[in-house]
């Protein structure tokens, strides 16, 4: 091995190999798949994109394909001999080792356990290979298995205390309702301060994961959720700390999004996926009031009517949500919307009059997102506007006269006795009147605030006459929190409050704060002001603990919103128990996300992941890839073999040429023995490089923009396009539109669009290429397009007749082209092309990965992602089990790669 640059095998953007293992003939076996390359930890996928064993020899040109099974088998080991070794689930859907005897597959063990990644020794006499974490040794010729047995010393880092600060770091607060005190939660533990942040006190203990915090009635009592069992439960502790948490609920589902009625005798919260319950503060009992399709993520909270009669919320019908209000004490509940789109965040106006509301109005939220929504508000009757005339006519009432006070005797100090308990009581306020008229009630809804930008997160405030309605908005072109202002006879008014996203108010002895950006501000609701409450506050946490808190978490979020309740067959249960009994081996957090991503792996699902970093892990060294877009010769690394089509290099004005040959990067001179990504390894990306050439005896220089190396794969990839559309005109005769779509966001929907503009009206025909599209979510954008045709015509007098529509694809021969690395919506779109009748679809089987995903945060930042919203066709079949199939089969080798 001599070193130099490395030089690439085999040629094609998606000729993806890996796990190459080298035999004494010069083959070189391989994979080329993601269920290989990515997504090794993901059991019992049986589907087009399974690996194989495959082989090429480099000099006599000669591909083979050794295994056919429709699972998995991968990570391949050969010894001198030219014995094959690998792994396979074929006889029990778990990784065993595997051979070729006389070019048979043939099963060396029986595990019920997977092992991994196995490497035999180079005679041949021993396979070592990792099962359940530990290391075991198979002699070939005995074909026994034995259990390595390593003592080594362990250094127990996670057992060490972390130290974080609170300040900039809080993501909850509450503020006690005399207005003294302060509750807050960052990194999952509760805290304690007067109202200035001045005097901090950590009161929270163990390592639960603490998300919401609520001061009760008295002042001194804490209402919260932290985790049990991996899910949020209630629970109650004195404020300042001391004695013991007292547990409220115990349930195997998310309790969350609390919110008290006007004198926090009774909450209102969401449990799981379809449970909206009330919590009495007295006797601490909780129960259902309503069953709902309420999904246990993305939620809007509930709340309580001004008068406390009903309960607010929202509840999905066809993926969106409807705003509805249950009546406590009647036990009905009705239906505000009952539209085609989401209403969400809905906030009960302190008048009782109105409902505030988020809403595009006329696009679904799903599946692309509710985008450019606005704020609205529902009149729950026809209320008339205020008389200017009245106020004139006040001018000239006359004052009513108050009795004078009756004479009192001076109360005497009585020993033993509070003397407060003679003071007069205030007066409450009365309750607010609710009416609702339902007839027509849709008719009744106005636009709040901008109609430019989007925005989201209602809350609604009073004082006085003054309505003030809150809401995060980037219509000035920067996210904001914002607020506009309703007040009689005046007009309405949209002012900023500070930059930033969400938000949270809370109130307290008529003080006003506000958290945002991490931290707790007091707001000044008169000039609208906030003034930062500098809260710092050190604390230490216990990694192993936090760790051990994650994993139950992670658990618990894909047992309540896995798509399948049958949980594709597994005993997800069991998963736990199982997985659960290495946390104690589990030595930093690379050994965490192993854990929890083999767990989540036996799922057998899409769109699956656990990711982490932590700031005990963070590289000190980085370096990027400078990239030009000038490729060079495999046999000649510093010659250039040619440019890049739309890189830098290709850019107007270089010189650079084919035959060239590189002597300096920014003046030093290379050395051919070197390798050449050496020279353009760099912490980060230059503004700016001089390269020098010599071309024919004579040097140059050339100087370009550094580019990264994902651009330049992206460059690679539109040359991929080009080529297949020339490839289109030529053998179609320029009568047939080509686009290909790398993946279905809203870029490659533009870029699609943009191809119908410039071809369809043009073209007889239309190819769209989905092949290797790694999803995304504008399938029906896609499908409404191509389901267009022409209904009408029109001139003008003297011109030519044209179509309406426009764009007429529906009538034209359209196929759609497929492969087994189509995934996602790429698989929504095959489906509902197929199902429309739009076309032939062409090629192999899709991957069957699609699974409509979210996700959820952990306490340290961490996330795992949630496949929750499966997809179907009209006839029941489920696409991440069954993919789609291609009308005409035609499959894209790895050899027709190289060719």
């Amino acid at each position: 091995v001599q070193g130099g640059t490395a030089e690439r095998l085999f040629r094609n953007y998606f000729n993806t190999t890996h796990h190459i293992a080298e035999a004494p003939t010069g083959d070189l076996y391989f994979n080329d798949t993601w269920e290989s390359k990515n997504f090794s930890q993901r059991k019992h996928y049986k589907g087009a994109y399974n690996p194989d064993i495959q082989s090429y020899n480099i000099k006599t040109k000669t591909y083979k394909q050794h295994t056919d099974y429709n699972g998995k088998d991968f990570w391949t080991t050969i010894d001198s001999k030219g014995a094959v070794y690998f792994v396979s689930d074929e006889a029990n859907e778990e990784y065993n080792l595997y051979t070729f005897l006389n070019g048979k597959k043939t099963q060396l063990t029986k595990f019920e356990s997977s092992i991994k990644r196995p490497f035999v020794s180079a005679n041949g006499n021993k396979v070592v290979f990792e099962k359940d974490y530990q290391l075991y040794l198979y002699d070939v010729a005995t074909r026994n298995t034995e259990k390595i047995n390593l003592s080594t010393t362990r250094n127990q880092v996670l057992s060490k205390a972390v130290e974080f600060d609170v300040r900039n770091n809080i993501s909850y607060f509450d503020a006690s309702p005399d207005g003294k005190k302060l509750a807050f939660v960052s990194r999952g533990e509760i805290f304690i301060s007067d109202a200035d942040g001045k005097f901090v006190k950590k009161v929270s203990k163990g390592g639960a994961r603490a998300m919401e915090v609520k001061w009760m009635a008295d002042n001194r009592t804490l209402l919260f959720s932290q985790t049990f069992n991996g899910y949020q439960n209630w629970f109650s502790m004195n404020g300042d700390g001391n004695g013991d948490i007292k547990q409220l609920t115990s349930d195997s589902a998310n309790n969350r999004d609390l919110h008290f009625n006007k004198n926090r005798s009774l909450a209102v919260y969401l449990s799981g996926r379809n449970e909206v319950r009330l919590l009495d503060m007295k006797t601490q009992k909780s129960r259902t009031i309503v069953t709902d399709e309420l999904w246990a993520i993305q939620n809007s909270a509930p709340s309580f009517s001004p008068n406390d009669e009903y309960v607010l919320f929202t509840a999905f019908r066809n993926f969106e949500q409807d705003i509805m209000i249950h009546h406590i004490k009647d036990n009905k509940t009705i239906n505000l919307t009952n539209t085609g789109v989401t209403e969400a965040a809905p906030a009960w106006s302190p008048d009782g009059k109105y409902i505030y509301f988020t809403s595009a109005r006329t696009k679904p939220s799903y599946p692309s997102g509710m985008s450019n929504a606005h704020i609205y508000r529902m009149a729950l009757s026809s209320y008339d506007e205020p008389y200017r005339l009245d106020k004139f006519d006040e001018l000239f009432s006359t004052p009513t006269v108050k009795p004078e006070p009756a004479e009192t005797t001076p109360s005497k100090t009585v020993p033993g006795k509070d003397t407060l308990k003679t003071a007069p009581k205030p007066q409450a306020k009365p309750a607010a009147t609710i009416t609702i008229d339902l007839a027509n009630i849709m008719d009744r809804v106005e636009l709040i605030g901008p109609s430019g930008g989007g925005q989201f997160g209602t809350e609604v405030l009073a004082k006085g006459d003054k309505t003030y309605i809150y809401y995060s908005s980037n219509h000035e072109g920067t996210g904001g929190i914002y607020r506009t202002v309703i007040e009689p006879f005046e007009a309405r008014k949209t002012e900023k409050i500070g930059p930033g996203g969400g938000y949270v108010i809370g109130e307290g002895g008529g003080k006003y704060f506000m958290l945002t950006g991490g931290g707790i501000n007091k707001y000044n609701l008169e000039s609208n002001k906030l003034d930062k409450i500098e809260i710092g506050y050190k604390f230490t946490r216990n990694l192993n603990e936090e760790f051990t808190q994650m994993f139950y978490e992670t658990w618990a979020g894909l047992e309540e919103n896995f798509y399948d309740e049958k949980f594709h067959g597994l005993d997800w249960g069991k998963m736990r128990t199982t997985y659960a009994k290495y946390l104690p081996y589990v030595n930093n957090r690379s050994d965490l996300r192993i854990l929890l991503n083999d767990m989540l792996g036996e799922l057998n699902s899409s769109h699956m992941g656990f990711n982490s970093s932590g700031a005990e892990e963070r590289k000190q060294l980085n370096y990027v890839s400078n990239e030009t877009g000038i490729l060079f010769q495999e046999d000649a690394p510093y010659k250039v073999m040619r440019i890049v089509a739309k890189s830098n290099a290709a850019l107007t004005g270089q010189k650079v040429q084919a035959g060239d040959v590189l002597i300096k990067v920014d003046g030093t001179d290379v050395d051919p023995a070197i390798d050449r990504d050496f020279y353009f390894s760099r912490p980060s990306l230059e503004q700016e490089m001089t390269l020098t050439f010599m071309r024919n005896g004579k040097t140059f220089d050339m100087r370009i923009h550094p580019q990264s190396a994902g651009r330049l794969r992206n460059n690679l990839y539109d040359e991929w396009i080009a080529e297949n559309k020339a490839r289109v005109d030529k053998q179609g005769n320029n009568r047939i539109a080509y686009s290909h779509m790398k993946n279905m966001g809203s870029g490659e929907l533009e870029v699609f669009m943009l191809d119908m503009v410039q071809q369809e009206n043009n073209k007889d025909a239309i190819i769209l290429d989905l092949r290797y599209n790694t999803g995304g979510n504008v399938h029906d954008d896609v499908l409404k397009f191509l389901s267009q045709r022409p209904y009408l015509q029109w001139k003008y007098r003297g011109g030519k007749l044209s179509p309406q529509s426009n764009f007429g694809p529906a009538a034209k021969p359209i196929v759609l082209l497929i492969n087994e690395q189509s995934l996602s919506d790429a698989e929504m779109t095959a489906a509902g092309f197929k199902q429309l009748k739009l076309g032939k679809v062409i090629g192999t089987e899709t991957y069957r990965w699609i699974i409509f995903t979210s996700g959820k945060g952990l306490v340290d930042g961490s996330s795992y992602r949630l496949p929750s919203w499966g997809t179907y066709t009209l006839a029941g079949g489920n696409l991440e089990k069954d993919g789609v199939t291609p009308d005409i089969f035609v499959k894209n080798t790895f050899t027709d790669r190289l060719e």
